[in-house]
């Protein structure tokens, strides 16, 4: 595969469960070596190693974890979990005021400070673990199914948060789902991914418009809640250009 991510740019990546997204993101993060091919970042090839050695690249790239409620030291404060980056990263500077300013950015007033993980709602936990990956002040964010387990309402809220991020700062956004209501809604670009392979990269409206692959118009048309997100209806099959088979059909 082969795709780049341009600044500030809003991604989505879609593919049914063994497309390869997990392996995808763990490469992106540094934490495994792919067997052919490189990543590059600001000009630098990424690749396992210390945690010295990628210090540069986690104040570049952040990632927002599918569970946040697992990913929050249960033992920890709000303010001690946010500002947890900063100490790691050995990033100077007023830490109570950028954990502050964090917080603010996803909506959450200094009342939080003080409360422990098990305090915190489904939606809560999932904006203090964007607050604490952006304390550090990203170009790019990796999210892993970042509303996945959340109520509408819920996913609302998130969503403007993820969107307000990019309006506001800049900060670009690799947004990985199944769900392509969630796609249709947050992202301008979309990937397409089927056996590690990336099948399709398009402007997100004019792939879920017309698809190209058989394989991508089976994936809309699986989609529960997909048609809350678009106006169009999905294009057939046939107009995609073959019937897909048994084997293509999301489960």
């Amino acid at each position: 595969m082969d795709f780049a991510i341009r600044p500030g740019e809003l991604i989505g990546l879609a593919g049914v469960s063994g497309a390869g997204k997990s392996t995808l993101l763990n490469l992106m993060l540094g934490l495994a070596r792919a067997n052919r091919g490189e990543i590059w970042c600001q000009g630098r090839r990424i690749r396992p190693g210390s945690v010295r050695a990628l210090r540069w690249y986690r104040r570049v790239v952040q990632y927002i974890p599918q569970d946040p409620a697992a990913s929050l030291d249960p033992r920890m404060r709000v303010r001690e979990l946010v500002r947890e980056p900063l100490v790691h990263l050995g990033i100077d500077g007023d830490h109570r005021r950028r954990v502050g300013e964090a917080l603010a950015q996803v909506g959450l007033d200094g009342s939080f400070l003080e409360r422990r993980p098990d305090s915190l709602s489904g939606g809560q936990a999932q904006r203090v673990a964007i607050a604490r990956a952006i304390v550090v002040r990203p170009r790019l964010l990796l999210a892993d199914e970042p509303l996945s387990g959340l109520d509408l309402p819920v996913q609302a809220k998130v969503t403007r948060v993820l969107k307000s991020l990019n309006h506001d700062a800049g900060i670009g956004l690799l947004l990985i789902s199944h769900d392509l209501s969630v796609v249709c809604r947050l992202c301008q670009r979309t990937l397409i991914l089927d056996a590690g392979e990336i099948i399709e990269d398009r402007p997100t409206a004019a792939l879920f418009r017309q698809p190209a692959q058989a394989h991508t118009a089976a994936l809309l048309r699986a989609a529960t809640t997909f048609s809350t997100a678009l106006s169009t209806p999905v294009p057939t099959s046939e107009a995609a250009g073959r019937r897909p088979t048994t084997q293509e059909i999301p489960s």
